[in-house]
């Protein structure tokens, strides 16, 4: 047995089935009731001619349709490929043809879009729509696929056998997980089945104390007595959803979903006391804050006792933002996490005298910053290089040489990637993540990092959300620019907000414009999108009596 995500989830399986693995509305599967439907799918994609290597996309929302379709491509040796459901039919395409699609999942309600992308999968073998309606909904359809050639998710598992009849797998079957695209076109990350488990599933370790398995056959000594009940509130599209999803898995707990997979502050602290979950994960401040919010406002209507932790991956949390929760949830553990889809969960813990600060990492063998030249910048120099990480790391991009080339590289006998996050060394070893290259504003000479700025915008009573960019200057080849959202009923002066920032920031960080939107535009997972915030700053007027 190898370290194959399909064969450990059999082995966990095998080990607590009648346990429950999977919430998601008025549904709740058992461990043993998850495996089979998800081998039921493997027999319909592999009668459909999907097999090893073949790409199957997944253009579902949260519930256990998502893990299902993950497994059942796991089975037969595929690779599910997440699909952003708020793509239109052009961002679609694009996916479509750059991951190679030959099989799509997806649910009916996103079946227009759908339509109007598919001649971008010519090679495609099977379409399943999840939700079929039943006819007479009143939705127009009569019962009828919105797309040619689509089958019904549920007579796929009706006709199909739940046998382990599979093939033997590897542990070098390939995983992929697209990025956002928020700063950029979206690309796909591939990573062998053994790497992406110990790089952020966990490792066979469900307390996270870095004690990882040896053997595959040692992840059912693992399991523990009482399984952690962990509610993931990012969308499974994005990496940190299902990454949450499969370490729970991995360890005989349960995984909560928000019905429908719409984000509901309500609904979330509804959950979290129904089913006790222990564990709570969001995305940045853009959960976050809206949760806080909710429990503030109906303190005595939520029951949170059974809450152990509350963790942010794939953005940080704003140090007000901690504070506020550990505040409103005292001892509660709050868990702000590094990691990127090329670099798995990174991990990183709070500065002892800034215990709500952005996390920092230390130099170890398997994480450090490089220089130009790819050597360790000395530490404590204030050299700013990009953080690099070795070991358990992903084979390359889809379809991208070159692209792979400039980020995975060897360096001292070792393979690093270096995703593009600067950083730098302080004297104790102690590494500082300053933000992604792209993003850096390069202001007359003088480089500014969006993250320090915008939680530093969050901070003002009267800003709900904030996103930091870089446009075109004459003088200083780029000015700092801030688009922000003001809170509900909210006095926001935006004279009064860059005054307020002189006594935190040096002068050529604070925005020399600031420009304020009804929302700011984030996608599902709760990332800005840079690429419409930088749209929105150039073509935002000079207030009067500014010089530009």
């Amino acid at each position: 047995m190898e370290f194959n995500l399909a064969d450990l989830f059999e082995q966990v399986a095998d080990t607590v089935g009648e346990r429950t693995a999977m919430v998601a509305g008025d549904r709740r599967l058992t461990y043993s009731e998850l495996d089979h439907r998800a081998s039921r799918l493997a027999h319909s994609l592999q009668a459909a001619g999907i097999g090893p290597a073949d790409r199957v996309g997944l253009q579902l929302t949260n519930g256990t349709e998502y893990i299902e379709g993950m497994l059942a491509c796991f089975k037969v040796r595929a690779v599910p490929v997440n699909v952003n459901y708020r793509y239109v039919a052009g961002e679609l395409a694009y996916l479509y043809g750059d991951a190679g699609l030959v099989g799509l999942v997806y649910d009916r309600r996103f079946a227009p879009a759908v339509a109007a992308a598919i001649e971008a999968m010519p090679e495609r073998r099977v379409l399943v729509a999840v939700g079929w309606p039943s006819g007479g909904d009143g939705d127009g359809s009569g019962g009828r696929a919105e797309v040619d050639g689509a089958i019904d998710y549920e007579a796929c598992l009706q006709e199909s056998s739940a046998d382990r009849d599979f093939p033997p797998r590897s542990a070098d079957d390939l995983y992929c997980v697209y990025t956002g695209g928020t700063t950029g076109l979206p690309k796909g990350v591939l990573w062998r089945h053994e790497d992406i488990f110990f790089a952020a599933m966990g490792g066979g370790d469900p307390l996270s104390l870095g004690d990882h398995i040896t053997a595959p056959v040692d992840l059912a000594r693992r399991i523990l007595p009482t399984g952690i009940v962990a509610l993931a509130v990012p969308p499974f599209m994005h990496a940190s959803g299902h990454w949450l999803a499969f370490s729970t898995l991995f360890g005989g707990g349960t995984v909560v979903t928000l019905p429908d997979g719409r984000f509901d502050p309500a609904e979330v602290w509804r959950l979290v006391g129904e089913e006790a979950v222990s564990v709570l994960v969001v995305v940045g401040d853009a959960m976050a804050r809206p949760l806080a919010e909710e429990l503030a406002a109906h303190r005595d209507r939520y029951q949170v006792s059974s809450l152990m932790a509350c963790g942010s991956g794939g953005a940080m949390l704003s140090p007000s933002t901690k504070a506020r929760l550990s505040e409103l949830l005292p001892g509660v553990i709050q868990a702000d996490l590094f990691g990127s889809s090329e670099t798995g969960q990174v991990g990183g813990e709070a500065p002892p005298d800034d215990p709500f600060g952005p996390p920092r990492l230390r130099v170890n063998d398997r994480t450090d910053v490089l220089d130009d030249d790819l050597r360790p910048v000395v530490a404590g120099s204030g050299t700013v290089g990009r953080l690099a990480r070795s070991g358990y790391i992903p084979l390359g991009y889809q379809g991208d040489p070159d692209k792979t080339a400039s980020t995975f590289v060897t360096a001292g006998a070792k393979r690093w990637v270096m995703p593009g996050d600067l950083a730098r060394v302080d004297a104790d070893g102690t590494i500082v993540v300053l933000g992604r290259g792209s993003l850096c504003i390069n202001t007359g000479g003088e480089k500014v990092y969006p993250d320090e700025v915008e939680a530093t915008l969050k901070d003002h009573p009267a800003v709900a959300d904030a996103v930091v960019v870089g446009v075109p200057d004459e003088t200083f080849g780029e000015r700092v620019v801030a688009v922000v959202e003001a809170r509900p009923g909210g006095d926001l002066d935006t004279d009064d907000l860059r005054t307020r920032l002189r006594d935190r920031l040096s002068g050529y960080k604070i925005p020399r414009q600031v420009v304020v939107v009804p929302a700011i535009v984030r996608s599902p997972s709760g990332k800005a999108d840079y690429t419409w915030a930088r749209s929105v700053a150039r073509e935002a007027p000079w207030p009067v009596g500014t010089t530009p």
